[in-house]
């Protein structure tokens, strides 16, 4: 039905490509799916984890940790896609999602045990997860209009991104947060279904290589998905943990109802910035979104600390979704375009996984740092202005795309 859907919404828009286009539907399809089961817990992971007595010191050094074991498992990541295809990929993330999922479930009953073994399981399914969404979509997009088929991709995330949270957070609030993530782990195995109606759009077997690949051309663009990292963790983690520190302090389980309102209500802002941002990039005006977006996201960052009502944590995630949006689509079309001139697409896209796995990283490590100088307002306080700061990065990256 899904497909059915995409196919007469799209199809005209993409005549010239009829025929590959079934691999990007289902690329969609899939990624709707997985971003709905994603979106009914992923934003409640750290506050579980501080709402069954979890330190945020504690926290923080086990993002710390967990970003760390990522970089290598992003080369170990590559080499399952080079060998056996991303759409395999997929499914093997999806397959090791589900059990990560179930052990956080038994959180309260197992405590640290449930976190690690949660944890090593995440690590290696979002790292093959992402290196495998990476080269499939950077494989079977359309050179000319990818920046529009980014947008299509965009929007039907915001649209799940929107709505899920919200289900999530009321099943939490009746049953507790274990159905959600239940209901997650089932349907992450459900989303790579779609995928296996057509053939693997990459050659299988085949092997990394990492001579010949141009370094220097390319190490502007490698460096500033550092910057990528730390905002992710900033967006996500950082600023969930802020809300029920500072504004919702001892809110109990109706935190993941006030946690999925706040994030939902950007869905309109997302819509209409997705097919804004994809028409300036097909337009050739990419560079200039990246960085102005960039700016306006380092601005928002250095507004965090003083979102202390409802009404301006609901201001700050509309302009945070605006600019982030804005430079994640024109940096990831640059990275697209470098992916398909570097002649090493798998590689290149497990390198820069693993500098963005390293700012992630390093941005746990600051906010850790900074919790135990000064606890934990303060330290989240002063956190988000190094955050302003150091998302600037990302602007600094210089795709070939964007000198044309």
């Amino acid at each position: 039905m899904f497909k059915s859907f995409m196919y007469k919404i799209l199809e005209r828009r993409h005549f010239w490509r009829y025929a590959s286009f079934s691999e990007i539907a289902e690329l969609y399809m899939s990624r709707t799916v997985r971003t709905v089961a994603l979106s009914l817990v992923s934003g409640f992971t750290s506050v579980y984890m501080y709402e069954n007595g979890y330190s945020l010191i504690f926290i923080m050094g086990f993002f710390c940790c967990y970003y760390l074991i990522k970089i290598p498992i992003s080369f170990f990541a590559g080499h399952i896609v080079a060998k056996f295809g991303p759409k395999h990929g997929i499914l093997t993330s999806d397959l090791l999602y589900a059990p990560a999922m179930f052990a956080l479930g038994f959180m309260s009953m197992f405590g640290i045990y449930s976190i690690i073994i949660w944890g090593i399981l995440l690590a290696f399914s979002a790292s093959i997860y992402q290196i495998s969404y990476m080269v499939d979509f950077s494989k079977v997009k359309n050179v000319e209009h990818a920046g529009k088929e980014l947008a299509i991709m965009n929007i039907l995330e915001k649209i799940a991104i929107g709505l899920s949270p919200i289900i999530g957070g009321l099943i939490a609030l009746f049953f507790g947060l274990q159905p959600v993530i239940w209901i997650s782990a089932l349907m992450f195995i459900a989303s790579a279904l779609p995928l296996f109606k057509s053939i693997e759009p990459t050659r299988l077997r085949q092997k990394i290589k990492f001579e010949g690949f141009p370094w220097m051309a390319n190490i502007r663009g490698i460096i500033a998905n550092t910057g990528v990292g730390f905002d992710y963790v900033t967006t996500g983690v950082a600023w969930h943990l802020f809300i029920i520190i500072v504004i919702f302090p001892g809110a109990g389980w109706e935190i993941y109802v006030e946690l999925g309102a706040l994030s939902s209500v950007t869905i309109i802002t997302a819509i209409l910035a997705s097919y804004a941002y994809g028409r300036l990039i097909d337009s050739s005006k990419g560079g200039d979104l990246l960085k102005f977006s960039v700016i306006a996201n380092a601005l928002v960052h250095a507004f965090r600390p003083f979102a202390g009502a409802p009404a301006a944590i609901v201001a700050t995630n509309i302009a945070n979704e605006a600019a982030t949006m804005g430079y994640n689509m024109s940096f990831t079309r640059g990275v697209f375009d470098t992916a398909d001139l570097s002649g090493h697409r798998i590689l290149y896209l497990c390198v820069c996984d693993a500098v963005a796995n390293f700012g992630a990283a390093l941005a746990s490590g600051i906010l850790l740092i900074c919790v135990i100088m000064v606890g934990d307002v303060s330290g989240l306080n002063i956190f988000f202005f190094i955050a302003a700061g150091f998302v600037l990065l990302i602007g600094s990256a210089r795709f070939d795309i964007y000198k044309k």
